[in-house]
């Protein structure tokens, strides 16, 4: 068990600092600004962790536009404590909290007809305002999930649990977004799930499928990941270089019938976040196949679309998680059904420079999360 160690500046302090991205390219800026008071149902949260996604490195590297315009603190996978508050949230005050990724306004058509992540007021932190690369940020109190029974990091449940309250800063994106795909997909035990890439939120995807109850096959081209998929529930893992993807299906299909697994209604979630890795995935169809498209890449792929058609199968796209599902991926986490501890890698906040151009770079194979 790990040993549980505080992460928080002093309360009250005059002033917090974070990095912000200043130009596509150039490297993230360290900032100090006055400490900035929560009003309109915000709440100032003191930063636990953060973590690294690929969609930070779109931002930085290839420049996807930010909502918001730049000089800005990037991240979006964010915990920590409420520290102040404004009126009317003073429940949360002293609160460990995960901050969702997208924030939906949970008012507009959108939002109450049950479709929140295409809310077009929603707040995704580090795009549309300043992120968690930083010691403090403020955000919505709407939808944020507090850690259960957690009023501070010292409580019992980390204890018992081994976390920290900086692993928990993935479940706001890599690991809930890929447990929404699955609730969408409507997986259920003795299933079979196709994971294309065991990368961060691969690597998440498949434990999730995993503690549902489905039989899982990964493909990565990284030995490091296919070294690791047994223990994030895999059963059979496939490097999928210099393969025909209907070689590889019929591999699935033979794995599936040793193990009693279906061989129609695959769900096959596209986590790579590569071209390749989306030719693969929609290669894999079957009969009744689910594709869930949960990486993110603007290279382009050619697709024969009326593959949909002949397999009556049906492709779904999956932007961030409804907050709405985050308190049973926090339960799961807790309860030790999901394991974040061996999946990412704490680094301080001030090495964010190295800590992207060592993820853009491909030198890590596991998510960083970056602490203050």
């Amino acid at each position: 068990m790990l040993v549980v160690c505080r992460v928080f500046s002093m309360v009250g302090s005059a002033s917090f600092y974070g990095f912000e991205m200043v130009g596509v390219g150039q490297p993230l800026r360290r900032v100090e600004r006055p400490l900035p008071t929560p009003s309109n149902g915000e709440l100032l949260v003191e930063v636990a962790g953060c973590g690294v996604c690929h969609t930070d490195l779109g931002f930085l590297y290839d420049g996807v536009k930010t909502r918001d315009e730049l000089p800005l603190i990037l991240g979006h996978e964010v915990s920590g404590i409420v520290r102040a508050t404004a009126p009317g949230c003073e429940h949360l005050l002293n609160q460990a909290v995960v901050v969702p990724a997208v924030i939906p306004c949970e008012s507009c058509p959108s939002c109450l007809s049950g479709r929140p992540m295409i809310c077009p007021s929603q707040v995704m932190p580090g795009n549309d305002r300043d992120g968690g690369f930083a010691s403090h940020l403020v955000v919505p109190a709407r939808c944020v999930c507090p850690v259960p029974g957690v009023a501070d990091e010292g409580d019992d449940i980390f204890q018992r649990s081994g976390i920290t309250l900086a692993h928990l800063s993935v479940v706001a994106d890599a690991v809930s977004t890929p447990y929404q795909a699955l609730v969408r997909a409507e997986l259920k035990a003795g299933d079979l799930c196709v994971v294309v890439g065991l990368g961060g939120v691969g690597g998440f995807a498949a434990q999730l499928a995993s503690a549902l109850g489905a039989h899982v096959v990964g493909l990565d081209i990284s030995p490091q990941r296919l070294a690791r998929a047994e223990q994030l529930g895999v059963g059979l893992s496939l490097d999928p270089s210099d393969r025909q993807a209907r070689d590889i299906r019929k591999q699935i299909k033979d794995h599936a019938k040793q193990v009693g697994a279906p061989t129609t209604g695959w769900v096959i979630l596209e986590c790579s976040g590569t071209a390749a890795g989306q030719d693969l995935a929609y290669g894999l169809l079957v009969h009744g196949a689910t594709l869930c498209v949960v990486g993110f890449t603007r290279d382009k792929v050619h697709l024969r679309l009326s593959n949909l058609m002949a397999f009556d199968a049906r492709a779904l796209g999956n932007w961030g998680c409804d907050p709405a599902l985050y308190p049973d991926i926090v339960r799961m986490v807790l309860d030790g059904r999901i394991d974040l501890v061996d999946q990412v890698e704490l680094r301080p906040l001030d090495s964010i420079n190295e800590a992207f151009d060592d993820v853009h770079n491909h030198r890590v194979s596991r998510r960083l999360i970056l602490t203050p």
